[in-house]
């Protein structure tokens, strides 16, 4: 066979395999970037961004209350001078509130404990923490595990706000009210108030209480005796019964 013959046969088996013709590579500037191309052409690279610093924003200190300021103008120097402290750190002060309340109606209808939860969250303006029953009580009728009650511990500004409005506020409401009993302490400067009606607060709407309940209040302190804890309350206002 001639040469000729040989090149035409070639040609007809590439064509019927369906080779696609090679694309030629483009052509390279001398910044070593190819060339741009209508369709299909690389994007050019984007130049980093620069980085901007975020403003910080300056840091506001919180503001004591007037509450507080009171404290720490008229409570402290009497505590120095009434026992001796060499250090102002080691005058005691109050630590935290723990309002605390527990419903038995709660074991047959649990909107009233809902309900109780929302008026506690009105006087004091945080959301209480639901407490469950821990073991079961056959007389009693109760189950592991049911909720029961609320609580909630109150710090800082809510727990002098709370602290002002309970004594300047809220207990001069109470029916026949001569003083809260000055023997309620626990040995260690700690005080516990019992209160049997929530309408004394004027947070709460007389005309939409379902169900009139009480609550305790236990008043938290560094103090290390029950004197010390109670000249405390009673520097900051606490009106105890002259027995």
């Amino acid at each position: 066979m001639s040469e000729e013959k040989k090149e035409k046969q070639v040609e007809a088996k590439s064509g019927a395999k369906g080779d696609k013709p090679k694309r030629e590579k483009p052509q390279q500037q001398k910044g070593g970037k190819p060339e741009k191309h209508a369709k299909g052409e690389p994007k050019a690279e984007a130049e980093p961004k620069e980085k901007v610093k975020k403003e910080k924003r300056p840091v506001v200190p919180r503001q004591p209350s007037p509450f507080e300021q009171n404290y720490a103008q008229k409570c402290v120097p009497a505590l120095i001078e009434k026992f001796g402290y060499k250090n102002s750190m080691q005058v005691p002060k109050l630590e935290k509130i723990v309002i605390n309340t527990c419903l038995k109606e709660a074991l047959q209808d649990l909107k009233i404990l809902e309900t109780a939860a929302e008026e506690l969250a009105q006087i004091t303006g945080q959301r209480p923490l639901l407490t469950r029953s821990k073991k079961s009580i056959a007389n009693f009728k109760l189950r592991a595990g049911v909720s029961i009650g609320a609580c909630l511990t109150l710090r800082g500004k809510n727990m002098y706000e709370f602290m002002n409005r309970l004594v300047n506020v809220a207990l001069p409401r109470v029916r026949d009210f001569k003083g809260v009993s000055p023997k309620s302490f626990d040995g260690r400067g700690n005080y516990t108030l019992g209160l049997t009606e929530q309408i004394i607060f004027p947070e709460i709407n007389f005309d939409k209480v379902s169900k009139v309940n009480g609550m305790n209040i236990t008043f938290v302190t560094t103090a290390k005796n029950d004197d010390e804890g109670r000249t405390l309350l009673q520097l900051m206002g606490m009106p105890f019964r002259s027995t």
